[in-house]
């Protein structure tokens, strides 16, 4: 079993001050895999002094030596790309194909998006030809404490930490201790690419623990967390105190509202998606909206994709999903389905307890549940699992009702071969993000949520931008520029 108990704090690996042992579990197995320690306040202090002590020389550094220091991480990266998908499929039990291609390369991918992004953002410009002595400068936040959850975890790490790089910020990162092993294998990858003492550092602990410890520190500027609502709500709370900046992405309801005149894929591809990394992604499909007319043939689709889904180990190659990430997310799952039954929705696919065979190990069956209206259980809250949802509707109208009836906004999605239809509906969603036939948002999209999904923006210039504070000038002398 891997001892993994040190934090990275000022440069170096260090043993914890107050830490108090946890065993991390491999989900496949669930059996323990490594053992991390949980930081105390004084392990939280001393990490947030490094970075703040850290701050003034970072903060004023040359936007160029930030960013090859971001082009080096990304060499770095590559170079441990093996071991970043080993220790993911481990500890939060992506398959490993899954996490070779789809995690880790989500953090080659912003790595290397923000490097682009950098060359648009302007750290001292005119204000206008209206005002030739102002200025509007942008200067790091400060501190950050950067709170990561464990079902993409290089996919958020990557978010947090490379914007506040770019922008000047020091910071502390508070991984899930849930899956920790990719981020103390980040750690070390921040390390030989010589990153300066004190600009990052990295204390494990729960949320609770160094978590609340971090989002109410006098001397944190920022705080940027990705998680569960309850938490950002909790975490706001706590930050109020020292009216920091706080950042959250939070969770997630998808609607997908697929059109007669989708095209035949559609359901397809919208169960393939809601499935995808077992389900646990915030940004799932989890509602899948369909017009009446084609209402009973998208529940048969949706029915033999389901059935079709293979699950398997996390370690084993091949194109099936893994587990959910522990025992507490298995039981929550469990407990939404028999809901969603008791409740009077359709069971077609799927069901409580595991898939035929298993009796070891956090595997979930891929369920599907038609008939369902949006006052259901299973409708209102976010599941977290290969648990997909099928609502039917009559009209245009009906559809943006259902799909805006909840207290998420993350990303909506819309299937139709008219476009005009389909720029309606991106307009009428409440959701940060839309996403229609099928086609990702390009690289640099902003991404985040409206409602309790969140607020502030990730990637490209948007997430720098989150770590910047705007500081009008005026008086400038030109001549000294």
């Amino acid at each position: 079993m891997l001892d993994k108990r040190q934090f990275y704090i000022n440069g170096q690996w260090c043993d914890p001050v107050a830490g108090e042992d946890l065993d991390v579990i491999n989900p496949s197995t669930e059996e323990a895999c490594a053992v991390i320690s949980l930081g105390g306040a004084a392990d939280t202090d001393k990490a947030v002094a490094a970075a703040k002590a850290a701050l003034p020389g970072w903060m004023y550094s040359d936007p160029a030596e930030r960013l090859a220091l971001v082009e080096r991480i990304l060499e770095e990266y590559k170079a441990r790309a093996e071991d970043m998908a080993q220790a993911i499929s481990t500890e939060m039990g992506a398959p490993i194909d899954m996490s070779r291609s789809s995690q880790v390369g989500a953090g080659t991918w912003h790595i290397s998006n923000f490097i682009k992004a950098f060359e648009k953002v302007h750290f001292i410009e005119p204000l206008g030809d209206h005002a030739p002595e102002d200025r509007i400068i942008r200067e790091a936040v400060g501190v950050c404490a950067l709170i990561t959850p464990w079902n993409w975890p290089m996919n958020q790490v990557t978010l947090k930490v490379i914007p506040a790089l770019l922008a000047g910020c020091t910071m502390v990162l508070k991984p899930s201790e849930i899956a920790p092993l990719s981020s103390i294998v980040w750690a070390e990858i921040m390390d030989a690419a010589g990153t300066p003492k004190g600009v990052f550092n990295m204390v494990n602990g729960d949320g609770p623990g160094v978590g609340t410890q971090l989002s109410g520190h006098k001397d944190v500027d920022m705080v940027s967390f990705t998680g569960s609502t309850r938490a950002g709500i909790a975490i706001s709370k706590n930050a109020a105190e020292t009216l920091k900046r706080v950042h959250l992405e939070l969770g997630g309801k998808g609607a997908n509202v697929i059109f007669a005149d989708a095209d035949e894929k559609a359901v397809k591809r919208g169960a393939a998606h809601c499935f995808n990394n077992t389900g646990q992604s915030c940004n799932a499909p989890t509602r899948m909206l369909v017009q009446r007319e084609i209402y009973d043939q998208a529940v048969e689709t949706a029915r033999e994709l389901a059935e079709k889904t293979a699950v398997g180990p996390a370690s084993e190659s091949g194109r099936h999903i893994g587990p959910v990430v522990s025992q507490a997310q298995f039981d929550k799952i469990q407990d939404l389905i028999q809901t969603g039954i008791s409740e009077g929705a359709k069971l077609v696919a799927g069901g409580l307890g595991r898939p035929e065979g298993m009796n070891r190990g956090y595997f979930v069956r891929p369920t599907v549940f038609a008939d369902v209206n949006n006052q259901m259980t299973i409708a209102r809250e976010e599941i977290f699992g290969p648990v997909l949802s099928i609502i039917p509707f009559e009209s245009e109208d009906d559809a943006v009702r259902i799909a805006n009836d909840t207290v998420y906004g993350l990303t909506n999605y819309v299937q139709s071969e008219d476009g005009a239809k389909r720029n309606r509906m991106a307009r009428l969603l409440r959701a940060g993000m839309v996403e229609m036939n099928g086609k990702s948002r390009g690289a640099g999209a902003p991404f985040g949520g409206m409602k309790q999904s969140g607020n502030g923006r990730e990637g490209g210039v948007w997430g720098i931008e989150d770590f910047l504070e705007v500081k009008a000038v005026s008086g400038w002398a030109n001549d000294a520029e």
